[in-house]
């Protein structure tokens, strides 16, 4: 993880307007995830979507990584890439995006349905989201990186859950992975202590069963070990006094969700 960087207002603001674009970007792949469409045409609305937003998509080709989107589904926990493979009813997906807009990254993740989910996963999506949202809750000037990880590991394994270890939020700007990182698990009071001018990328990744992972043979996407499902989802955030500045949005995701 390469060196941390503290931004001005100016930078976050940047920062915000790339990170509200991947929001944009994730809304218009909502509308179109369903049963029977692959994930391969969603890489490929988003990156024309990106494009004609004025920004470059920030995975492609970054460490040769060949999408747009990161689609990892089901028992796939992140780094997941597109086919031509349809999605099925009862499908979960997570869509991680990220784009490069006036120099500066926004990397947001969302975990979707397709069709209709059992009531089982529906919780699994539920406490990540949650999750996210403690994380969020403590990510305050003077608290410690400790403090967001502990947040969610505290709430996943109080469910029954497992939290990933080998994958982590990290800090973000010019780079889309700056220091420091930001782990899903961890103890109060311990670690980097939390400054405003700081951006984090905080970003979830729950199993229903293990915590355990392993590479797919493609060299790119992560599993559970057990097979069982996982979910990510992920928010851009600026450290302030009292309250963290969310620079992405869901909203605009869940409104299109509720639409359908």
């Amino acid at each position: 993880m390469s060196s941390i960087f503290y931004k001005t207002d100016e930078e976050i603001e940047l920062i915000k307007e790339s990170s509200l674009l991947v929001g944009k970007t994730l809304a218009e792949v909502a509308k179109k995830i369903k049963p029977g469409v692959t994930t391969l045409e969603l890489d490929r609305l988003a990156e024309e979507f990106i494009r004609d937003n004025n920004a470059i998509p920030g995975f492609l080709g970054m460490y040769d990584f060949p999408n747009t989107l990161c689609t990892s589904l089901n028992s796939a926990v992140v780094h997941g890439i597109p086919n031509n493979i349809p999605l099925k009813d009862g499908d979960i997906i997570s869509v991680d995006c990220g784009v490069l807009k006036n120099g500066f990254y926004g990397d947001v993740a969302y975990t979707f349905e397709v069709g209709e989910v059992s009531e089982e996963i529906k919780k699994l999506l539920r406490v990540t989201k949650e999750c996210l949202q403690k994380a969020i809750d403590v990510a305050i000037s003077g608290n410690r990186i400790g403090d967001i990880g502990f947040a969610v590991q505290n709430h996943a394994e109080n469910n029954g859950y497992g939290v990933v270890r080998e994958l982590v939020g990290h800090g973000l700007g010019r780079e889309l992975h700056e220091g420091p990182e930001v782990p899903n698990f961890g103890k109060r009071g311990n670690g980097l202590t939390l400054r405003e001018g700081l951006v984090i990328a905080i970003e979830p990744m729950i199993n229903m069963g293990t915590r355990n992972v392993i590479q797919d043979k493609d060299g790119w996407t992560i599993v559970t070990k057990d097979g069982k499902p996982s979910a990510h989802y992920e928010h851009n955030v600026a450290i302030r006094k009292g309250k963290a500045e969310v620079l992405s949005n869901h909203e605009w995701i869940e409104e299109v969700l509720k639409s359908k």
